[in-house]
């Protein structure tokens, strides 16, 4: 069973038997299907049903000589129309299955970004038909089990205008250290320290959630699941179809990044306000925008 089906209102599915049976039924009554000719006597085939606008199930398999279809593996899928990210992506086969995996060279979070790559096909497609693969931006979702709400920090103007600036100059000197700059090198560990020393002095009278604002740290041993804080910027709410349960989703500013995270509402700890916090573990998906070729 998939860890974050329960994201997009299956929670209450909790046997083998009974999503094996859940598959079956989305296979029947699925409305898009996309095939792929991998072998002379095969197909690689993509049912994706949809439980609502913008979220489903992904169902993933071959179809033999006979017309068949054997499904291998499924996932749920959250789509966003917000562009998270324009810096420099890499895509790259996972070693088990026929799935891929992103790499953002994203400066605003601080470390390289991963995240499954929801539209795969589309890769692979481009790659058959030897069109430019070449990605130009990214739209990241994230999927998530568990998460809470927190209440939000108290800025003013000035202070948000400032922020902004320093999360500019960071992002530049990051940039240029990247590229070989000494002297941004220095300054960049100059304000680590100074920060480290901030921090150790607050956190002996302050609550931690009162310093960090947002936050985007790597959780566990899996590679695509991220810890995250982020400002709250838009509450939607999507019902599955089929059980009728509620999942919000939530459009986050982290970092000054900007995505999506789905969480079925009894799962989510407090109410999702435009302005508060999202704290929780999620597993980053994300759709490349690719470079189209001139004709």
């Amino acid at each position: 069973m998939h860890k974050f089906l329960r994201s997009v209102g299956f929670g209450s599915y909790q046997k083998k038997k009974e999503i094996a049976r859940l598959l079956d039924e989305l296979q029947k009554t699925a409305g898009e299907h996309r095939r792929i000719q991998t072998e002379p006597d095969s197909n690689l085939c993509e049912i994706r049903a949809e439980l609502a606008p913008g979220m489903g199930i992904v169902i993933v398999g071959e179809t033999d000589e006979d017309g068949v279809f054997h499904r291998e593996y499924y996932y749920p899928y959250l789509k966003g129309e917000d562009i998270s990210s324009e810096a420099e992506c890499t895509i790259q086969r996972h070693t088990e299955k026929e799935t891929f995996g992103g790499l953002l060279d994203e400066a605003r979070v601080g470390i390289s970004l991963i995240f499954y790559l929801d539209n795969g096909f589309e890769y692979l497609e481009r790659g058959l038909d030897q069109v430019s693969r070449r990605v130009k931006s990214v739209k990241l979702t994230g999927l998530s089990g568990e998460g809470k709400i927190l209440l939000p920090l108290h800025k003013t103007r000035k202070q948000i205008e400032k922020a902004q600036v320093a999360a500019k100059d960071r992002s530049n000197l990051l940039e240029a250290a990247r590229n070989g700059d000494e002297d941004a090198m220095e300054t960049l560990t100059i304000e680590d320290i100074d920060m480290y020393s901030q921090i150790s002095r607050r956190v002996m009278r302050e609550d931690i959630y009162s310093i960090v604002d947002s936050s985007f740290m790597p959780s566990g041993i899996e590679c695509d699941q991220y810890t995250v804080i982020g400002e709250v910027i838009r509450v939607e709410e999507k019902t599955n179809r089929i059980t009728e349960e509620l999942v919000y989703d939530l459009t986050l500013n982290c970092n000054d990044m900007v995505f999506h995270v789905g969480i079925a509402r009894k799962d989510l700890l407090g109410e999702p306000v435009v302005g508060r916090r999202f704290k929780g573990q999620i597993w980053m998906q994300g759709v490349a925008n690719f470079e189209e070729c001139d004709d």
